[in-house]
């Protein structure tokens, strides 16, 4: 039974190697130019050349973004790195920009995708973009699946949506806040996310409301501040409507998130592949295990019908993390113990959980942490490598995580006063 492919976002090349092994179906990623998340770590040229073949030696694709907007001088020194990807055997490229495109056109025969930045919400621009060049259109967030699916019966292109991830309050590509508050473009790379910073609102005399102006005040301080996109319970609306690519959002989020999400959207596409149906508990499995992510508020945003005041994460900003990763499993000794790299700290007798790239969550609590030449040690250090006991079937490149116990400590004193 068909599903959509998954497509993960691949900030580094170890978060490319994470949401690979975690079940994507391709990746997008970034060069060190020409693309809209300069604060990811993004790909030297080495580090393409091992990502890429990475990915297609475990049947992965790979995307690649050029789709910043840019001016006559970056576009003298797009067609050598438009060759480079050609011989890297790229399998598109994502693309917002008029000269862009034609630049592509000229030099190279990679696929073109466009890119969310150029807002494409309606039939006669997917038409307009189609005659550009482009074979798949990754449609602006404002789209519903309905529409999607007449777009793509009226173009015959691929449709691209986004299925998880963090929100704009404006149309993609649309907002110039940044420009304004810290002189960064948020078309080029820049976004510093002034959308969710609070604001005072100056409300007018006529205003007749029952709320005091400072009640409104208080409620409306993060007004442009957008809820995050969570749509694992509308993926057969998404297979229903033959949509081409369900892509998630992150490329500046961490490597737990970038295998989390890979792993909890390809089991689901993978169990509908196999049954048919989204009819489980499993579902609910799924939902938890999204929500042990560092995020704001789930919403289904513009999925199912325009997205109304109800999306809105009027809140500050906070860590609402209860996972941090322990490490990454660097080696499995059979029988004796796993090799990990620590990323946080953690002790003998607390309680780790094991991320498989398949299947449930393996949980460890710890009788003892040792070095590599069998010391026992009362605390792991970040950026070492430690031994811890063998679990079986925990392959390199698992994650290995544990609760937040800084979140846990402010639960219990904020419980204490409720």
């Amino acid at each position: 039974m068909w599903v959509p492919e998954l497509l993960c976002p691949a900030g580094s090349l170890e978060k490319l190697k994470v949401a690979t092994l975690y079940g994507a179906d391709a990746v997008y990623l970034g060069g060190q130019k020409f693309g809209l998340r300069q604060a990811s770590e993004n790909f030297t040229p080495d580090e393409l050349f091992e990502g890429i073949e990475f990915a297609h030696k475990h049947g992965t694709k790979t995307y690649v973004v050029l789709n910043s907007f840019l001016h006559d001088k970056d576009l003298e020194e797009l067609p050598e790195f438009l060759h480079d990807l050609e011989a890297l055997n790229t399998d598109a490229v994502i693309v917002s920009d008029l000269g862009v495109i034609e630049t592509i056109k000229k030099h190279v025969k990679i696929p073109i995708h466009l890119s969310t930045q150029a807002s494409c919400l309606n039939i006669e621009a997917a038409k307009l973009w189609k005659k550009m060049g482009a074979t798949r259109v990754v449609l602006g967030r404002e789209v519903t699946i309905k529409e999607a699916k007449k777009i793509k019966e009226a173009t015959g292109l691929e449709m691209e949506m986004f299925v998880h991830g963090s929100m704009c309050m404006a149309y993609s590509g649309n907002c110039v806040i940044s420009n304004y508050t810290q002189g960064r473009d948020s078309n080029r790379g820049g976004c510093a996310h002034s959308c969710r910073f609070e604001y005072s609102i100056d409300f007018l005399n006529d205003v007749k409301n029952a709320e005091s102006e400072q009640a409104q005040k208080m409620r409306n301080a993060y007004f442009m501040s957008s809820k995050d996109l969570e749509g694992v319970r509308v993926l057969e609306e998404f297979i229903h409507a033959g949509i081409d690519s369900l892509k998630i959002e992150g490329r500046n989020k961490s490597h737990h998130y970038a295998g989390t999400v890979a792993k909890v959207y390809s089991e689901a596409l993978s169990f509908y592949k196999t049954h048919g149906h989204f009819v489980s508990t499993n579902i609910l499995q799924w939902e938890t295990e999204l929500r042990k992510l560092a995020h704001r508020d789930y919403t289904t945003a513009s999925l199912i019908e325009s997205a109304d005041h109800t999306s809105i994460y009027d809140e500050r900003e906070h860590d609402e993390n209860d996972y941090v990763v322990s490490g990454v499993v660097m080696d499995v000794v059979a029988n004796k113990g796993i090799v990990m790299e620590v990323r946080s700290a953690f002790h003998p007798n607390d309680e780790l959980e094991i991320m498989t790239f398949k299947g449930e969550t393996k949980t460890l609590k710890l009788p003892w942490v040792k070095t590599l030449s069998e010391k026992p040690i009362e605390r792991s250090k970040p950026g070492f490598l430690v031994m811890v006991p063998f679990v079986e079937g925990v392959e390199r490149f698992n994650i290995i995580r544990h609760k937040n116990q800084k979140n846990e400590s402010m639960k219990k004193v904020e419980s204490h006063y409720v």
